[in-house]
């Protein structure tokens, strides 16, 4: 199901691109395919990304009432979940929102990792879609069928701002941290600095189509959060006002 109902269909959308634009480099192909594919999730994203924004404001609210109840979890339990409800918030619908668009992402990102590029897998085309000759030079600076550390590092640095802004300012280390708050402070670090270098290697090792494809999706997604954003800031100055 997943092969045929997910895998093929984006693979044969990215070869009608290259058939349907015969101009386009394979770099300029997966830009505008994942932007395409970005654009058809955008809803899902939106009502994920609203949900996390909700979630970091009233984040002091229930953090008062960790503070307030820690010796009874069981109240703790309800007055967050009052707080949630009164809070028109379902920290639970972001998750499922994220793994309903997994398996397409990760399709994507298989695509362009399996594709093998400049070749053309005619066993998983369409009838009506033609095996086209594909130019492997981006923009004619670029050859990324194979290896490129330029464009590994500017997706690993797309990858570093694109969390630096999701992630937001990481919270400073205290003596007398709980458990959870240097789990949190631990993950908000390794998330900033590690996984951009995971990028690195991920994409220097595989190939340049690689490369272009995570600086778009971290463009794209940074991009999305900014709009999201400032679209509940207008949201709440309205209400205020």
């Amino acid at each position: 199901m997943y092969h045929e109902y997910i895998f093929r269909p984006l693979y044969n959308g990215l070869i009608f691109l290259f058939d349907t634009l015969p101009w386009i480099d394979a770099g300029l192909a997966v830009i505008l395919f994942t932007c395409i594919v970005k654009l058809a999730l955008f809803p899902l994203s939106k009502k994920a990304i609203i949900t996390q924004a909700r979630m970091k404001e009233i984040q002091p609210e229930i953090e008062a009432l960790q503070v307030k109840f820690k010796d009874d979890k069981q109240a703790l339990s309800l007055a967050t979940f009052d707080l949630y409800k009164k809070k028109q918030v379902n920290p639970f619908s972001s998750i499922l929102l994220i793994l309903i668009q997994l398996p397409i992402l990760l399709a994507l990102y298989s695509i362009f990792v399996r594709s093998g590029l400049p070749t053309v897998k005619t066993e998983l085309l369409y009838s009506f879609i033609q095996a086209p000759v594909i130019n492997m030079h981006f923009l004619g600076l670029f050859d990324i069928a194979g290896k490129s550390i330029t464009l590994s590092l500017i997706a690993s640095v797309a990858q570093f701002f694109q969390i630096k802004y999701a992630v937001g300012k990481t919270p400073e280390k205290k003596e007398n941290a709980s458990f959870q708050e240097d789990f949190a402070r631990s993950m908000s670090v390794q998330m900033k600095y590690i996984f951009p270098v995971m990028v690195f290697f991920i994409s220097y090792t595989t190939s340049g189509v690689i490369a272009v494809y995570w600086t778009i999706s971290s463009l794209f997604t940074l991009g999305q959060e900014l709009y999201v954003k400032r679209h509940i800031s207008q949201l709440n100055r309205q209400t205020k006002g």
